[in-house]
């Protein structure tokens, strides 16, 4: 098929190349400007763009597609579908409507739960034991548009969003390879009105630690908001980010240290520490981490 791809990070990268090897034709990839980035603060392509360009295929990155000029571009280039995963801007309806078939999302969620822009830290935040892909015929709304194919996953119960990330971006570009090659004979699904959910995005002001919670909650803070924004506590008034936890057994203050092997008390159980990171180092797993930076037994992580 005729296809203009149209996303911007990691995530979006095995789509592409997956409709590459399918082999189809990609008129233009569309993705977002390149954006400063480092301690010279240059533009950086963002990952689409970079592999893109190392596949040698037309990229283009417009501000926004709101202008008649962008959308006749758009229109002009007689694409028989749009594949859109995690592209950044909001398509007018000139742009849904070019392509022959429209414009399919691959959407990291089971709709209509966690429609919107963080669905998988919010499916581990809420403590969800599915999630998968969703194939969508886009519409003006917020990820409302009907279900052309789904696939559900499992939660890893110690499983992060950065990992889960990796396989739904590997499900995604599976399943939109299979939706391409049923196109004619897939029926639109509508959405179900009920259990509809948002998930919105990601505040830095939701990554600190709160020991009185109750473990649970805890845990899935942890595991959801890594590898980024990251979850993070202080002790001895050193920050530290959080990457990696597990449920664990033990009771104390919250905050107290238990063990040897990093299980902290919280405000109802216990977890265990698993991967840490300090200012301005790299993420280490435990026992390297207490190498550089003991933390004894009975010291306590600072609470609010």
């Amino acid at each position: 098929m005729r296809i203009v791809f149209m996303g911007t990070p990691d995530f979006s990268v095995p789509v592409l190349e997956a409709l590459v090897e399918a082999g189809h034709e990609i008129l233009a990839v569309y993705c977002q400007p390149p954006r400063p980035a480092g301690r010279g603060k240059k533009d950086r392509p963002n990952p689409v763009q970079a592999r893109a360009e190392e596949l040698g295929l037309n990229v283009r990155h417009p501000v926004s597609l709101k202008s008649p000029a962008e959308q006749s571009a758009f229109s002009a280039l007689n694409a028989d579908v749009a594949v859109v995963v995690a592209y950044g801007l909001i398509l007018p309806q000139a742009i849904l409507d070019a392509p022959v078939h429209g414009c399919l999302n691959i959407h990291a969620s089971l709709l209509p739960r966690w429609r919107g822009a963080a669905p998988i830290h919010r499916a581990i935040m809420s403590g969800d034991v599915e999630t998968g892909i969703c194939i969508m015929q886009m519409d003006a709304g917020l990820d409302t548009g009907p279900v052309l194919l789904r696939e559900a996953t499992e939660i890893g119960i110690e499983e992060t969003t950065a990992q889960l990330h990796d396989r739904l971006s590997v499900l995604g570009a599976r399943l939109i390879v299979d939706a391409l090659r049923k196109l004619p004979d897939l029926i639109p699904e509508p959405q179900s009105k009920v259990g509809v959910t948002y998930a919105a995005k990601i505040d830095k002001a939701e990554a600190r630690v709160d020991w009185f919670c109750p473990a649970v909650e805890v845990d899935r803070q942890i595991r959801g908001l890594s590898s980024f924004p990251g979850a993070w506590t202080e002790i001895d008034g050193e920050r530290i980010k959080l990457l990696a936890s597990r449920m664990a057994e033990g009771q104390g203050e919250p905050g107290e240290v238990l063990s040897e092997n990093l299980t902290v008390a919280c405000g109802e159980g216990a977890i265990e520490l698993l991967r840490l990171q300090r200012a301005g180092k790299g993420a280490q797993d435990r026992e390297t981490f207490l190498r550089g930076r003991p933390i004894s037994v009975g010291s306590r992580f600072a609470v609010e």
